[in-house]
This record gives structure tokens, C-alpha cells and sequence, in this order.
């Protein structure tokens, strides 16, 4: 595999992921009665950690042997899911919260929880999501290999890693920015001040809702 194809390929699987998270997120909520949008980035439609989990799951089940039997198969991909998704939920809840100051998710109310970042139901929820990626996805991820022969199609997955990085980039420094005037840091720099004027608290607050700030 070429290495535009292969990072066309590792891309694809990342958004999918990610944009596979974005609807589960806000079907549930809509399920619970809220009715506001669950972002993680400002413009596009995608939750990155769902990209991040799935780029892991897809790393992890391609290079594992499971055997034959069908049941003991479905057990280890449950397992190798519930540890890999429990540890990126713990971890994406950390880093949030010591560049941010703000958690979007709080499961210290729940029983087995560890300091309120995952919980065993969470991780179980990760672990069946493991079994529905490695019977589903995991076939579909296969034939899109062979699709991206089509040079026409690298190319315009190149231009979206472009807009994705814009997005990004200006998600995480709005995000920042507005963890700064959480704790009345001044910044008068350039691009602090094109932040306060287009980047608001109301804008981040609203955007972010599930955002809940805490003491770093």
C-alpha cells in the first residue's frame, strides 16, 4: 500500500469513527429528552474520541488472532475493547481537563466508576461497541481499501485532512482561550483578541454544553 493511500485509509477510519460517535452521542441524547447538539469540534460533525477509539480497535483487531471458535472470539473482542475503550475514555477525560479546565463526562455517581472518568458500565458499552466494529465495520473498513485506488479520491481525502486541521486547530485554541478568561488571564496577542471577538464564552458555552469547568 502506497503511503498517500495508507494515510488516506488510517484518515478515513479516524472520521468515520468519529462521525459514527457524533450520531450514537446525540440519538442518546435525544433518547434522554434533551434536544441540544453533542459536538466536539466547532464546525464539523465529529466527536474525535469515538475517531480515536476506532483507529485503536482497527490497529488492535487487524494485527490479533482470535482462533476459530466463534464464542470464545466475540469474548476476547469484548474484552480488548472494554480495556482499550475504558483507558482512552480515562485518559481524553484527563488531558480535557488539565488543558481545558472542563469535563464533559462525570460518572463519579455511578457504582465502579474510576474518579468519575469511566465506569464498568461505560466500559462494557465500549466493549459491545468493540463487537459491533469488529463484525460490521470491520468488513465494510476492508473494501474501502480497494476503493481508494482511485487517485481522485486520495486527493480529496488530502484536501479534508485540510479542513479537518483548520477545524481542529481552531476548536482547541478557542477552547483554550476560553479557559483563559475562565480564570481572568489577560492576552492581548493577535490571535487572543480575534478569539474574544468571534469565539465568545457564549459561543464556546453553547457549542460545548456538555462542558462542565473544574479546578485544574
Amino acid at each position: 500500500m502506497s503511503s498517500l493511500k495508507k494515510f488516506s485509509f488510517i484518515f478515513l477510519v479516524f472520521i468515520i469513527g468519529s462521525f459514527i460517535g457524533f450520531v450514537w452521542e446525540n440519538v442518546f441524547t435525544i433518547i434522554k429528552g434533551a434536544y441540544h447538539l453533542r459536538q466536539g469540534l466547532l464546525y464539523e460533525p465529529l466527536i474525535p474520541i469515538y475517531g480515536i477509539g476506532t483507529l485503536i480497535f482497527y490497529f488492535i483487531y487487524s494485527k490479533t488472532e482470535f482462533g476459530d471458535n466463534k464464542l470464545l472470539c466475540l469474548l476476547k473482542v469484548f474484552l480488548l475493547a472494554f480495556l482499550v475503550g475504558g483507558i482512552t475514555e480515562y485518559f481524553c477525560s484527563f488531558f480535557q481537563e488539565k488543558i481545558f479546565g472542563t469535563i464533559s463526562w462525570n460518572y463519579s455517581h455511578m457504582k465502579f466508576d474510576l474518579n468519575g472518568r469511566t465506569s464498568l458500565l461505560h466500559s462494557s458499552f465500549w466493549g459491545l461497541m468493540g463487537i459491533f466494529f469488529y463484525t460490521i465495520i470491520m468488513p465494510l473498513l476492508r473494501k474501502l481499501k480497494n476503493i481508494l485506488e482511485n487517485r481522485t479520491l486520495q486527493f480529496c481525502t488530502i484536501l479534508f485532512t485540510f479542513f479537518f486541521l483548520c477545524d481542529v486547530s481552531i476548536s482547541f485554541l478557542a477552547c483554550y482561550r476560553r479557559d483563559e478568561r475562565r480564570n481572568n488571564i489577560e492576552n492581548s496577542s493577535t490571535i487572543a483578541t480575534f478569539l474574544d471577538t468571534y469565539y465568545t464564552d457564549d459561543v464556546i458555552d453553547r457549542v460545548y454544553n456538555n462542558a462542565v469547568a473544574v479546578n485544574k
